[in-house]
């Protein structure tokens, strides 16, 4: 198969094996509900550290990956600050912004690319899908590392996309109107394209044919959403269906009793076993269409106005809409899907993740990342004020005329100026003013109008997170730096079974780590030198015996600093324990 050769490549096609694990540390003042790692996140930090930090718990585990990363355009004045070990490369990538003026900018732009993307293929799903949003500056490149790093036949399509309804003549006399969606899959293809009619039954005969079922369960605790939480009672059995606390229902009595009156719920046998849910019969749900490679209805401009409504500010140019990511899940995403984002901007792949799960009563779950000051104000803030509502007393933008600015342009200033008086007069009647501004080289005519009102919160809960301390097993060789024990027993899992970590199995008390496939993995260690220098920081028979008898039925893999029993004793005493050195057992302590 060819390959893109750029520079840098040697020093970048491994870049990502040396990035350090960094623990995720949770900010609950800054987080919705209560902090859970296994939940929706935001991830403040580098996102190619931030992908690397996710690995342990998310390996193989995400369903959908959707980027929006600098299109590279000259104009953005992108950062490059990843850590290249290699003094020529730092020096060559050091002269930052990189902007139209530097002439080896695509080839910045690949070395940006290229360890997130081998990163991001790491947590891909076996069946999972990725999609990246580009424009022509760099979708042919950008087509070859995809190709290279997830293999061309994974390769689905490319979307093209109607994104302005105005004239954007940039360089030539035509408008560039469009962007694409670049899409590759590990599964057979998309995940929300046709109905699979064998899920659906009939166990209760319902005259209306064949259904399944949707949850009735939704994500808004008793104090946020008190007339969500009710107890619905089986009209047959009399059995009771309490509120779980901490999701309710997704409707409330009223809607409850309309459900009943329609027989559109479906009872469980027994209350400790399931929960109510809603019936979705087939001959409502219409079977989809082929997927169009062309979407010309959507409103490309409209993401601004939606920051602007939600956080009254206008913080990002061309932010992409709520409608447009809706698409883009509908295409990618199940109910369960967890989806990823390391470009998350102004957060709207957030924002659809939850009205997508309002919609359908889905379990989406969320992972933002975003490197830049404003994950907190801006990122997360929209977030928050998604899952509450809010207030807004804004400003709508909608663009009505972009015109280059150039030398060659300023002779035909008077024709220029005709069209914008022209517009002004045609679209005035619809806006408060028209504002007229000349930004990166181009014209560009608004109309502006001050909007109030009330939006409902979705419901829902998010972690917000930073990146800690990096687990660096060099300076845990040397005792100068010591990770916390599921900091460190995250990292040791992925490692040694390259396999996604779940810290809800975790047990400090007993130095459990977790179940992969193949074995039951264990840890003794303490942050704390003395006790790693100690007898019980060893793994001794008597240790083995309880392991082997806490856990029974998989081989046990336990990391310790030391080891006080040999295998042939563990084989003689048909305890299937390994032990695995942790790097402490190199520092070479004598005792005296």
């Amino acid at each position: 198969m060819p390959e893109l050769t750029f520079k840098g490549k040697e020093f970048v096609y491994n870049h990502h094996l040396s990035v350090p694990f960094r623990p995720l540390v949770p900010h609950p003042k800054k987080s919705i509900g209560k902090p859970d790692l296994g939940g929706n996140l935001i991830v403040h930090g580098d996102n190619l550290h931030a992908l690397k930090a996710l690995l342990p718990m998310y390996a193989g585990k995400v369903d959908c990956i959707y980027i929006d990363p600098p299109y590279n355009t000259g104009n953005e004045n992108w950062n490059y600050n990843d850590n290249v070990n290699s003094p020529i490369m730092r020096e060559w990538l050091s002269s930052n912004p990189v902007n139209k003026e530097d002439m080896l900018r695509h080839d910045k732009w690949l070395c940006m690319m290229y360890p997130r993307l081998r990163l991001l293929g790491e947590l891909l799903s076996p069946n999972g899908t990725i999609l990246i949003s580009i424009d022509d500056n760099e979708i042919h490149r950008l087509r070859s590392i995809m190709d290279e790093i997830f293999r061309e036949e994974q390769f689905i399509g490319v979307i093209s996309w109607k994104t302005r309804n105005v004239d954007n003549r940039v360089k030539t006399k035509l408008s560039v109107d469009h962007e694409y969606v670049l899409i590759y899959s590990r599964g057979p293809g998309l995940r929300g394209r046709i109905i699979n009619r064998r899920d659906f039954s009939n166990p209760d005969d319902d005259p209306r044919g064949v259904y399944v079922t949707d949850p009735l369960t939704g994500k808004a605790t008793a104090k946020a959403r008190p007339n969500l939480h009710f107890t619905m009672i089986n009209p047959k059995t009399k059995q009771k269906f309490p509120p779980d606390p901490a999701r309710g229902w997704i409707t409330d009595e009223a809607g409850y009793t309309e459900l009943l009156r329609d027989h559109r719920i479906w009872w469980p046998e027994d209350p400790k076993k399931g929960k109510p849910r809603k019936k979705r019969f087939l001959t409502e749900t219409a079977e989809r269409m082929p997927i169009s490679t062309f979407w010309g209805d959507l409103k490309g401009q409209s993401g601004a106005d939606e920051v602007d409504k939600i956080l009254g500010g206008r913080f990002f140019d061309f932010p992409k809409s709520v409608d447009f990511m809706l698409r883009v899940l509908d295409l990618a995403t199940g109910p369960e899907s967890v989806v990823l984002d390391s470009f998350a901007g102004s957060g709207t792949t957030a924002h659809a993740v939850l009205q997508l799960n309002q919609k359908d009563s889905g379990n989406r779950r969320f992972i933002l990342a975003e490197g830049e000051d404003y994950a907190d104000k801006v990122t997360a803030e929209r977030i928050r004020r998604v899952i509450n509502g809010y207030s807004f007393t804004g400003v709508q933008r909608e663009e009505l005329l972009r015109e280059p600015i150039t030398f060659s342009s300023l002779k035909n200033a008077g024709t220029i100026l005709e069209r914008v008086a022209g517009t002004e007069n045609l679209e005035s009647h619809r806006f408060d003013n028209i504002s007229k501004q000349v930004k990166d080289d181009q014209l560009m005519v608004e109309g502006v109008k001050q909007v109030t009102g009330r939006t409902e919160g979705l419901g829902g809960e998010f972690t917000y997170c930073t990146l800690g301390e990096a687990v660096d097993l060099d300076k845990l060789l040397r005792g100068e730096s010591l990770p916390s024990f599921e900091a460190l027993g995250a990292v040791l899992f992925h490692t040694a079974t390259n396999e996604a970590h779940n810290p809800a199995h975790l047990d400090e008390r007993i130095g459990y780590l977790g179940e992969s496939s193949a074995y039951h993995v264990w840890l003794i260690y303490k942050p704390d030198l003395d006790f790693l220098k100690s007898r019980e920081a060893a793994l001794t028979l008597s240790r083995a015996e309880e392991i082997a008898k806490e856990k029974p039925g998989k081989r046990h893999l336990v990391f310790a600093p030391a080891k006080y029993v040999s295998n042939k004793i563990l084989e003689e005493r048909k305890l299937p324990v390994e032990h695995a050195p942790l790097p402490f057992a190199l520092y070479r302590i004598e005792r005296s």
